[in-house]
């Protein structure tokens, strides 16, 4: 199993640290560092910057958001970095869901996001391996376009740019079952939310019979401490905002992924704390033990003896996050020995 960075998206402005910590993962041998977005920071600038202070690491998108852009501006967007690294990019996709698809990059979410999905990751195949111009007569993805209002003057193109590798890896974030059944199908890894090693039965009988060399790398956030209540705070307050906050209370995908691991009561709470405005109360709602069971939290000998279920299931990348460098070395050294 080998081990990421993890640096999620920006709060209100550049964390100083993120370039400090990717080259402190290189040198601890970490395979590789992954960047996100939401609604403010874009996943592949501060990629780029990190890229050119680093020279080993591995760089991906955990994740590019799809509806943030056209498929062919993402394979635009993959191709440039896979250029400018050597070759150390990796792709990793998301769907997001209706509050933010709609409300923030005011698009339609998709009636059918698994086939929205398939179609998007299509054209970036076409798009990478630049065997001949991107064509695709898609329910949600037209190349060219062919809408009630097209011109007809579009023509089929292929990248001016050749890309430095046809098999750029692309990544998938998935939660429900079929969905991610489809992502073991058309893309090279799988990037899971809220994994626990003891419930893979959640994401569906897909992970039983995976494709050779196919990635499987779940974000896990890592803390050495003493207090393991305190600890697990931090992973609360996360929870507790991507539960609560992180859709509406009708359409969640997260509070979704949380009541079919067994917490479904607990979830709907959280979102009604939350969506009431009682965050704080919605934190404190989440169980310790959903956030213990997602993240490696408290002393060294805990979490060695934790980690040894994360290497036994399919996991491949496992994604620390962690903004302390003494919890990277020491997740280093237990990965290692």
């Amino acid at each position: 199993m080998r081990l990421g960075l993890a640096l999620g998206y920006w709060g209100r402005g550049p964390s100083p640290g993120h370039v400090r910590l990717a080259q402190e993962a290189e040198r601890l041998g970490y395979d590789s560092v992954w960047t996100a977005e939401s609604w403010g920071s874009d996943a592949f600038t501060p990629l780029t910057w990190i890229a050119a202070h680093t020279s080993r690491i591995r760089l991906g998108t955990a994740v590019a958001q799809m509806a943030a852009r056209s498929p062919v501006t993402t394979a635009m967007h993959a191709l440039t970095l896979d250029h400018l690294s050597g070759g150390r990019m990796m792709l990793g996709l998301g769907l997001s869901g209706p509050q933010v698809v709609e409300g923030w990059y005011g698009r339609p979410f998709p009636a059918s996001p698994l086939t929205a999905t398939r179609e998007y990751v299509d054209v970036l195949r076409q798009v990478l391996r630049r065997e001949a111009p991107v064509e695709l007569a898609g329910r949600f993805h037209s190349h060219p376009y062919r809408g009630p209002d097209a011109t007809g003057l579009g023509k089929p193109l292929k990248p001016i740019t050749h890309p430095l590798r046809p098999d750029l890896p692309v990544l998938l974030g998935a939660e429900g079952p079929k969905n991610v059944a489809q992502t073991t199908r058309i893309a090279d890894g799988w990037l899971p939310l809220y994994w626990s090693p003891t419930r893979p039965e959640v994401y569906g009988p897909a992970l039983g019979d995976l494709p050779e060399g196919f990635l499987v790398a779940p974000m896990a956030q890592a803390r050495v401490c003493d207090d393991v209540a305190e600890g697990l705070l931090p992973v609360k307050a996360m929870l507790g905002f991507y539960i609560g906050g992180m859709g509406h209370a009708a359409r969640n995908f997260h509070a979704d992924l949380m009541a079919r691991m067994g917490y479904e009561a607990e979830a709907r709470r959280i979102q009604e704390l939350f969506l009431s405005g009682r965050r704080e109360e919605a934190v404190l709602a989440v169980p310790d033990a959903f956030a213990d069971e997602i993240s490696l939290v408290g002393p060294r000998e805990r979490i060695a003896e934790r980690l040894e279920s994360w290497r036994k299931g399919p996991v491949t990348d496992l994604l620390v996050l962690s903004p302390d460098p003494h919890t990277l070395r020491v997740l280093a050294e237990l990965n290692s020995g």
